[in-house]
């Protein structure tokens, strides 16, 4: 790959999750889309369900004190009785998915009013698409790229552009669930990846990961393919082979031991981050 199809740029905010979202899907949809971020993600108490709805009630009584609204025009509005509404707004009870959809779409409500949107978009993060040649993909930790199938904006450690044309041309090979996953990300090789494997990589080395050919089929007849591998939550990077109920970590450098990972029930597809599609070193 040429140093024209790849070129650095300065970290710049993502839209959210929540934003695309918005802008896609009806509300359901998006209320279900965040708490499904919301317990993936993360465990604190902001970005717990209660909180939503909590910051819907506050949200209601500032326009029933406004004069604005009043619990029995919202009863009206949704076909909820006054009793259901009454117990909602005093803390008695919460609402449904689906009832807190309804509430949002009379009150023509979004959830991103409902969200610190500082907090979604620094703990959840879908790139958006890129217009122009070049295609943002976002280096993280080892740890991230292994374990997270999207990744949140407060992993990303740097953004590198690629080529829309070379990144299009990389074949893939989906093993098991990895269509939801991002496709392409970027690992910096620390000192002992980097010798492991050395002279295809150095301390240093910036790899591309495509985490959709995560199949040890060969990508070119003539060269063994290297991938990044999920061992004990985090990447290495090592050619791959299966033997018997064993995955065998062998490094190019004969001075490093071959790691053995024992398979269980896992599928070896399982434990391949991805495969390692192109090394850029820095001189």
């Amino acid at each position: 790959m040429r140093s024209q199809d790849r070129i650095r740029v300065h970290r710049q905010p993502h839209s959210s999750a929540v934003e695309i979202a918005c802008r896609r899907v009806p509300i359901l949809q998006v209320v279900t889309i965040w708490l499904t971020i919301a317990l993936r993600y993360t465990n604190i108490e902001s970005m717990k369900f209660k909180v939503l709805q909590e910051n819907l009630r506050k949200a209601l009584w500032q326009r029933i004190d406004d004069g604005e609204l009043t619990g029995l025009g919202l009863a009206a509005q949704t076909g909820f009785k006054q009793a259901h509404i009454s117990n909602f707004l005093n803390r008695k009870r919460g609402l449904s998915v689906e009832g807190m959809d309804k509430v949002l779409r009379v009150q023509h409500l979004s959830v991103l009013d409902l969200l610190d949107s500082e907090e979604i978009n620094k703990r959840a993060s879908i790139l958006s698409p890129t217009k122009g040649d070049f295609e943002d993909v976002l280096m993280v930790e080892g740890s991230v790229a292994a374990t997270e199938p999207l990744i949140m904006n407060m992993d990303v450690k740097d953004i590198l552009k690629f080529k829309k044309t070379f990144l299009r041309s990389l074949r893939s090979d989906p093993q098991g669930d990895r269509d939801s996953w991002t496709r392409f990300v970027l690992l910096r090789a620390d000192a002992r990846e980097g010798m492991s494997m050395y002279p295809r990589l150095l301390p240093g080395a910036v790899m591309l990961i495509d985490r959709h050919y995560n199949s040890l089929k060969p990508y070119r007849k003539s060269e063994t393919n290297m991938y990044a591998v999920n061992r004990n939550g985090t990447c290495t990077i090592k050619y791959v082979e299966v033997v018997n109920d064993q995955l065998l970590l062998r490094p190019n450098n004969p001075a490093y031991p071959v790691e053995v990972i024992t398979l269980g029930k896992s599928k070896p597809a399982d434990l391949i981050v991805g495969r390692v599609c192109h090394v850029g070193i820095e001189t």
